[in-house]
């Protein structure tokens, strides 16, 4: 007897959705039917949520962010699941990796603020590619709707973590050799607008910085590279002229959430020194970000921090010429 069915959802070529239905034990027998462009975006998607179920780290997570929120939140959700807009799944925490969802719409909007049509994202750390290629996927929704092209980066050293330096490191939880990568399989997946940069970042970092990204300024950074030293190299890409970036860079820093992590270790301790070390690029984390989120609990919010570009000619521009802001007062007739 078939233990467990699940419907979903497929396009043909015609554009037309057709329900199919397959049991777990046989797919876990075909790999190859997890392919996108065998069974469709949506079919990969419920795949990767039921392989994720299969851990109890993911229900534990699951319960402690999703389910502890109000009941009536939870409810719209199915709701802007089954019919709301791409914006609005992405602010229900909706979309795989929602870190990167508001980092990306974070980005377009101040691109359009800021009147550029491209911006530029990287990765340090990219490891098995999970994280890039959802990058990948939400900056090709994001594009779809606010017009806002992304050109995207990963670095990693394709053969793992390098050895660690000192005690800085958290040799303690980390080793040479963690999180390989299959370079070659990683590559086929990948857009023509990404580009994956192997080699210690020390290395690759500065021919990196050569470029000239005026016209796709830098926007978001991602930092999972798990050693302070490592972090400390990541870091130099905030050394560059202003104009290289928008005036406000989100930072992704993944590595701060165990208990063992602090902030004279990791990435942590390279963030608090890049700060201390420059007058004019100031990297702290957005204290009020969780009061303008719908869903509250969820982690990836106390892991977001924004560089801040002080010198930005944006920032330094004495003379502008908007209408001055007026306000009301309601106490006076």
């Amino acid at each position: 007897m078939r233990p467990l069915y699940f419907w979903y959802s497929i396009s043909n070529s015609h554009n037309q959705w057709i329900p199919v239905v397959r049991d777990i034990t046989s797919l876990r027998q075909k790999r190859s039917f997890f392919k996108a462009r065998e069974v469709g975006i949506p079919g990969v998607l419920i795949m990767g949520f039921l392989k994720r179920l299969r851990h109890s780290q993911a229900w534990k997570r699951m319960f402690y962010e999703r389910l502890s929120e109000p009941i009536h939140l939870n409810i719209i959700s199915m709701f802007v699941w089954l019919f709301g807009s791409y914006r609005k799944k992405c602010e229900y925490d909706l979309v795989l990796r929602s870190h990167h969802a508001y980092a990306l719409y974070m980005a377009a909007d101040r691109a359009i603020t800021h009147n550029k049509k491209r911006v530029t994202i990287v990765e340090f750390g990219v490891s098995t590619g999970a994280g890039l290629m959802n990058m990948q996927k939400i900056a090709e929704n994001i594009t779809k709707d606010t017009g806002i092209e992304f050109d995207i980066y990963g670095f990693d050293t394709g053969d793992g973590m390098p050895p660690p330096i000192s005690y800085k490191d958290h040799p303690d939880l980390y080793q040479e050799g963690d999180f390989p990568m299959d370079f070659d399989k990683l590559q086929r997946e990948l857009h023509s607008n990404t580009t994956l940069v192997i080699g210690e970042i020390a290395e690759t970092l500065p021919k990196f910085c050569e470029q000239d990204f005026s016209s796709s300024p830098i926007a978001f950074l991602s930092i999972d590279v798990d050693y302070y030293s490592s972090t400390v190299a990541a870091l130099k890409v905030l050394d560059m002229e202003a104009d290289q970036y928008l005036p406000m860079v989100v930072v992704y820093l993944d590595d701060v959430e165990d208990p063992l992590h602090n902030s004279w270790c990791g990435e942590l301790a390279a963030v608090n020194e890049f700060t201390d070390e420059h007058v004019y690029r100031k990297i702290e984390r957005h204290t009020f970000l969780r009061g303008y989120r719908i869903f509250k609990n969820a982690r990836w919010i106390d892991h977001i921090f924004f560089a801040h570009i002080l010198d930005h000619p944006h920032r330094s521009d004495l003379t502008s010429t908007r209408a001055n802001i007026i306000l009301d007062n309601p106490h006076i007739r």
